[in-house]
């Protein structure tokens, strides 16, 4: 099955009092790779991620990011640091003092210091975290990976119709490469007829078959296009592996490209030039497409 490179993959995980949010996407890559942005609380967890990750994914680059919400009570609950407002309200007081003032100091005065009442820090249980963030982790692994597939399905449709373009091209090429050896045939005889025509010599008709023969030989394409149709054989086999299949399709295009890059250095005609310019514009099609693929 075709797996897609880029995906994209949102869940919500709660466990006890903790929610994670993950976001999931993935490009194209040679190999798997991670971007991976975690609350101070969850770095500590980061290689576990890369572990789960890696369990359902082998290429890709795979961006996640993840916050961490706590609705336990003691997230609301706030301390005085009753030193820090000791120390201001004598600092106040003696300010009283020297410049003679009168009233009270109000308690709204005190609370007027930095940081006299903060929010409590909150216990933090690693444990707890831990678990809700590998199972989040696998709740997003498995949804980009459905994601993945449903792409991937796609990428198989559209490669299946052009490979299929490009087997009925070829057909096309084989019919003008059987004319090669007609055409170097008659250039041939051009040539040697300009060149005897000064001293009046005629043609020997064996040596001219014999230079024929040889020129047809150099010229022909034939092991060229049994190739390419084992290669076509080939690219629909892999389609169908389970592995990923990304790195063998690859391959497989440069063995096309190298194929009709002979056929057209042997090209006899324009027609068949065009044939195989025509041949390579499609394989750069599927090329771009098999970057996407796992």
């Amino acid at each position: 099955m075709i797996k897609s490179m880029t995906a994209f993959a949102k869940v919500s995980h709660t466990l006890d009092t903790l929610t994670v949010d993950m976001t999931v996407r993935s490009y194209n890559s040679r190999f798997l790779d991670f971007s991976i942005y975690l609350p101070e609380t969850c770095q500590s967890f980061e290689e576990e991620i890369k572990k789960i990750m890696g369990q359902f994914h082998t290429r890709g680059r795979i961006e996640i990011r993840v916050s961490l919400s706590d609705q336990s009570l003691d997230q609301n609950l706030f301390e005085v640091d009753i030193v820090k407002a000791n120390a201001y309200y004598r600092a106040l007081k003696s300010l009283q003092d020297t410049l003679s003032l009168s009233g009270d100091i109000a308690l709204e005065t005190v609370l007027g210091a930095k940081q006299v009442i903060m929010a409590a820090k909150p216990e933090v249980n690693l444990e707890l975290i831990r678990s809700v963030l590998c199972d989040a982790t696998r709740e997003a692994a498995k949804a980009l990976d459905s994601m993945r597939k449903s792409e991937g399905e796609n990428l198989r449709q559209d490669l299946s119709h052009r490979i299929s373009d490009i087997e009925q091209r070829l057909a096309g090429v084989e019919e003008q490469a059987k004319t090669i050896p007609q055409i170097y045939k008659a250039r041939l005889k051009e040539r040697l007829a300009v060149l005897t025509a000064d001293d009046g010599d005629c043609l020997d008709p064996v040596r001219l078959a014999q230079e024929t023969a040889f020129l047809a030989d150099k010229s022909d394409v034939s092991e060229e296009i049994v190739r390419v149709h084992s290669h076509i054989k080939m690219f629909r086999s892999v389609m169908d592996e389970d592995e990923s299949q990304g790195r063998k399709l690859n391959f497989l295009i440069q063995e096309f490209n190298r194929e009709f890059n002979t056929i057209g250095s042997k090209a006899g005609n324009a027609t068949l030039a065009h044939a195989v310019v025509d041949l390579k514009s499609e394989l750069e099609k599927i090329r771009e497409q098999v970057q996407n693929i796992e």
